[in-house]
């Protein structure tokens, strides 16, 4: 019998699945709603001889792709910024989407993403909300300082306001007002430091538990929250083929587009993992300040360019540093980031 390939095109509310031979074929397909029982029910008959099935990487992918894996599924996750239909095409529609996922699939020409490791995901997005409450807290503290200067004239060193009881906060001013709002938002400055606390506390156990955290701790400007964040972004590092591909992922090298040697544009920028890219950018600002060698090769590139361009490209350095430490499980030798100094005759 002839083996098949399934597309799936995913909604927020529905699944619109596509299935075709080797030949390009078209054999079935059917909207079902977004339950697995439903795309199962339908993917059944054709199971034996089901080569692959390709699922459009939407927001709402997780419960698709690991349940269907769960069930024995050979399945691939499709990248949508890679794949375009011809812009002529008269008509198109949810199952012409799907059986165009499968026709690329069918002809092994399609652009996949990577799967991440189901039971390390849930850490690795409980971490990426972590940066959301933290986010929530400055905005808090900002406006609780703005308020202050504004109401006294006087500034408020973040050190005080990290000290203050909600009582304290109050008798700061004499409106009702103020007090009412300075009490609520030392309040909840108070709790979202707790939960950004039991947060940390519950990722780093897990992180810690991984090999590459240990190797990531060793580069400059790398501390306890960057290399969780490091840890638990990449993954499995074995997904990059070159330190070059993950620099390029963590959005560290130039996005640009040139012909006959003339600049024609930028490509995709945004292209990559922000969270990295936020990761990198910060630790080449810690290595720029408390690490001598990666001062000095700092110092040298923003003399002749910019502090801007030398802050992305000591972060393009780390990251291909990175590369080696987790791919060859060894630990950062600054001689080998930089090299030797030359020598002074």
């Amino acid at each position: 019998m002839k083996k098949v390939v399934a597309g799936m095109d995913l909604h927020s509310n529905n699944v619109v699945i596509g299935v075709m031979d080797m030949d390009g074929k078209r054999l079935a397909s059917r909207k079902v709603s977004c339950e697995l029982k439903e795309v199962v029910k339908f993917l059944a008959p054709f199971k034996s001889r089901l080569e692959k099935v390709a699922v459009e990487s939407t927001y709402n992918w997780y419960w698709l792709v690991d349940g269907l894996q769960a069930q024995q599924y050979p399945v691939v996750l499709a990248n949508p910024a890679g794949m375009e239909q011809y812009r002529g095409i008269k008509h198109a529609d949810d199952t012409n989407d799907a059986f165009f996922v499968a026709e690329l699939l069918r002809l092994d020409i399609l652009p996949t993403g990577h799967i991440y490791d189901a039971e390390l995901r849930p850490v690795r997005d409980l971490l990426r909300r972590r940066m959301m409450l933290v986010h929530q807290r400055t905005a808090l503290m900002l406006s609780f300082k703005s308020l202050y200067t504004r109401t006294t004239g006087q500034e408020m060193r973040l050190g005080e306001l990290k000290d203050l009881e909600i009582k304290e906060a109050q008798k700061l001013y004499v409106h009702p007002a103020n007090q009412l709002i300075a009490g609520m938002q030392v309040k909840h400055i108070e709790q979202l430091t707790e939960s950004i606390e039991k947060i940390e506390k519950v990722v780093m156990a897990c992180a810690r538990a991984l090999p590459p955290y240990s190797k990531v701790a060793t580069l400059p400007g790398v501390g306890i929250i960057l290399g969780m964040t490091l840890t638990m972004e990449v993954g499995d590092i074995k997904r990059f083929a070159s330190a070059g591909d993950f620099a390029s992922y963590c959005r560290t090298v130039a996005a640009q587009r040139t012909s006959n040697s003339k600049r024609k544009g930028e490509n995709n920028s945004k292209c990559g993992n922000k969270y990295l890219a936020w990761a990198f950018v910060e630790a080449a600002n810690f290595a720029r300040r408390f690490d001598p060698a990666c001062r000095k090769w700092y110092d040298r590139k923003a003399a002749r360019t910019s502090n801007l361009i030398a802050t992305k490209a000591l972060a393009c350095k780390l990251a291909k540093a990175a590369w080696h430490l987790m791919s060859g499980g060894t630990e950062y030798d600054s001689k080998r980031m930089f090299g030797q100094p030359a020598k002074i005759k």
